[in-house]
């Protein structure tokens, strides 16, 4: 299979691939939803080695460099009482987690989520969590320009592997708003 982005040796419907993605994630793509079925998921096999964004577009080529998106768990507080969230904005953007996010959460004050804390409330690997299969109570904040994008490369919940998803599909996921601002 040829991907709609990027050149990739091992290229698959994510569908075909639901063993190698961690179980919420292969629960979620299996379903598919808001009208996109998994057949429009594409699952890209990629080394761990590289999957750090700078390192992954210098070896999967330049093409890349706008379409990749980063999914960050951020925590916000307020009094005694700790929101999780995902923020999702493209990679050449960072998050503007104590603008927008903090205060679409209302909180008064928001920070990254601990990496265990992260990992554990996901089920994902940290460096691979994405959007999709996030616990279905968490609000999942998309910055307007992922899902501008015609297709989005995202992580799979693993550190190897990546998914292709039109843009459109996550702004369609259970909980996604879009927060102006979000990436900065």
């Amino acid at each position: 299979m040829r991907p709609p982005l990027g050149t990739f040796d091992n290229a698959a419907p994510a569908a075909e691939r639901l063993d190698l993605l961690t179980p919420p994630v292969a629960e979620a793509v299996a379903g598919g939803w808001g009208g996109f079925a998994a057949d429009r998921i594409v699952y890209v096999d990629t080394d761990p080695a590289i999957a750090d964004t700078a390192v992954f577009v210098e070896h999967h080529g330049p093409g890349l460099l706008d379409r990749p998106a980063n999914c960050v768990v951020v925590a916000g507080k307020r009094g005694g009482e700790v929101t999780l969230a995902a923020c999702v904005v493209l990679s050449r953007t960072p998050v503007d987690v104590n603008g927008a996010a903090r205060r679409h959460l209302g909180a008064r004050k928001a920070s990254f989520a601990p990496m265990d804390t992260a990992v554990d409330e996901t089920g994902m690997e940290y460096g691979g969590i994405t959007p999709i299969g996030l616990p279905a109570a968490w609000p999942l904040l998309l910055d307007p320009a992922v899902a501008d994008e015609e297709w989005v490369l995202i992580g799979s919940g693993r550190r190897r592997g990546k998914l292709i998803v039109p843009g459109k599909a996550l702004a369609a996921l259970p909980g996604a708003v879009l927060v102006e601002g979000l990436g900065i």
